[in-house]
């Protein structure tokens, strides 16, 4: 049944072109009253409403911000979604079972897909929309306090995940050097080499890169399946017997553990956040979905065959979050390992440049400095790209554990730019549309669409209750019980 994404056709002439009347005057007020909000706040900046004039208005530059083809969309897309997190998988799998795993991972897929789809539409209605901060505003009545909600969340989000692509590098270099040197310095050499890989200020630069980091993830997290396929037993056998592979969560099972466990497949897919910013840099923003479809039939083939693969072969009772640490050959483990270098250094990388573009459009707005290669915008995109690397490095070494950090970044900001944003968005281009004859326009379809939206806010309410709790429980536990080092310690973090 469709959820009423598109525009449906009016049941007559007139009536369809009343509200296409509607929609066009609606729609222009709202692009006006946005335009204004950012004339008085942005210094000046005009935010343009046409695509082809924003084209038109950077022809001469030499730094040119919309020249995304949707392939090289696509590449940032995959580059995004085929990452380290694939390998949380399995732990996953090991808490809520095979079976409600890979139901959970179909279900996420399609919610992730429509809420996409959705905010698609919206930036296709809105060219002016340069990232999810402006797109916050309007959906929220243009209320200034929304964008600024909208853009401590952003960089938070943000940072944090730039935060969990240092502890991760530190995880490598002491996996591969026996801890030769201390966690802190090994995080603080991953931000420092990301910080200069940082640098490209557009995305289509950036996009080269993605491509070799999608692929060579592929290759890490396809070696680390076979791996685990072909040896005889897991990392750490005999110690807690035979590996148990279970269909459904054990009894005893907490809330606190299959929470976690659910955040951590959310988190994987859910990468709403970026899209709005990539959307503003396509030369066809109509071509969108071409690469949205692309990506999300890989995710769903991927995700489900590693997790359940790597899950099969390592039982719950030697799975660990990433699954690197459950393959018993060390050899297989550091080869395996090493192909995930690319993500581990793009992935934190993607996200400071999303991060520091937000920051630096705010700063010099259509200043020379935008368009143009001159000391002072070199410097302060350095200058904040610096910034925003310090800080990731800081909560690498404050929340220095993976699948927590995943939990905790999904209940906190996933709850609002995976579900919340959306739904609300959904019901602002329908208002839009339909206003008062929304149900008697739409009928069924728009009931549908209605209560499934209602719906996606309650998932995005739960996770920023339960699972905050659950992740902020869980971590309380594992300093408790020293599963994982303390803040800023160099204790070996390898896998």
């Amino acid at each position: 049944m469709a959820l009423g994404f598109g525009i449906s056709k009016a049941k007559s002439a007139n009536s369809n072109s009343d509200i296409n009347d509607n929609v066009k005057d609606r729609e222009l007020k709202n692009a006006n009253d946005f335009q204004d909000s950012e004339r008085q706040s942005d210094s000046g900046e005009d935010a343009s409403i046409s695509i082809g004039k924003q084209i038109e208005l950077e022809a001469g530059n030499a730094i040119q911000y919309r020249t995304c083809s949707w392939q090289k969309t696509a590449a940032l897309l995959f580059s995004e979604y085929i990452c380290l997190a694939i390998m949380s998988f399995p732990w996953s799998y090991s808490i809520l079972g095979l079976v409600p795993g890979l139901i959970l991972t179909a279900v996420v897929a399609a919610l992730v897909l429509y809420t996409s789809l959705i905010c698609w539409e919206f930036c296709l209605r809105h060219p002016e929309i340069r990232d999810v901060c402006d797109l916050g505003q309007m959906i929220f009545f243009n209320w200034r306090w929304a964008f600024w909600f909208t853009a401590v969340m952003f960089i938070l989000n943000n940072t944090f995940i730039m935060g969990l692509h240092c502890l991760v590098g530190a995880k490598y270099l002491n996996t591969m050097t026996g801890n030769s040197m201390c966690t802190i310095g090994f995080s603080a050499i991953v931000a420092c080499i990301s910080w200069l890989c940082s640098l490209p200020r557009t995305f289509d630069t950036l996009s080269k890169a993605a491509t070799a980091s999608a692929f060579f993830t592929f290759i890490s997290v396809l070696l680390a399946t076979i791996f685990a396929g072909i040896e005889d037993h897991p990392k750490g056998y005999p110690k807690f017997g035979e590996p148990i592979v279970l269909a459904i969560p054990a009894a005893g099972t907490t809330f606190v553990a299959g929470m976690n466990a659910f955040m951590n497949i959310s988190y994987t897919f859910i990468g709403q956040i970026t899209l709005p910013s990539f959307i503003a840099e396509m030369r066809e923003p109509r071509d969108f979905p071409k690469a949205l479809w692309a990506v999300t039939i890989a995710e769903i083939i991927v995700f489900s065959l590693v997790g359940a693969i790597v899950y099969a072969n390592s039982g719950t009772n030697y799975i660990t979050a990433p699954a690197f640490g459950s393959i018993g050959n060390e050899k297989y483990l550091k080869v395996s390992f090493s192909f995930m270098i690319p993500t581990i250094i793009f992935l934190g990388v993607l996200y400071a440049s999303v991060s520091a573009r937000f920051i630096f459009f705010r700063i010099f707005g259509k200043t020379k400095h935008m368009g143009s290669h001159t000391v002072v915008g070199w410097a302060s995109w350095g200058g904040i790209l610096a910034v925003l690397w310090v800080l990731a490095f800081i909560v690498a070494e404050v929340i220095p554990f993976f699948s927590d950090l995943l939990s905790l970044m999904s209940s906190l900001f996933d709850a609002f730019f995976g579900f919340i944003y959306w739904g609300v968005a959904y019901f602002h281009m329908r208002q839009m549309d339909y206003g008062k004859d929304y149900f008697r326009n739409r009928g069924i379809r728009g009931w549908a669409g209605f209560l499934f939206n209602i719906a996606l806010c309650g998932i995005g309410l739960l996770f920023l209750s339960g699972g905050t709790y659950a992740t902020i429980q869980s971590i309380i536990d594992g300093y408790k019980q020293e599963s994982f080092g303390g803040a800023f310690s160099c204790d070996d973090n390898g896998v």
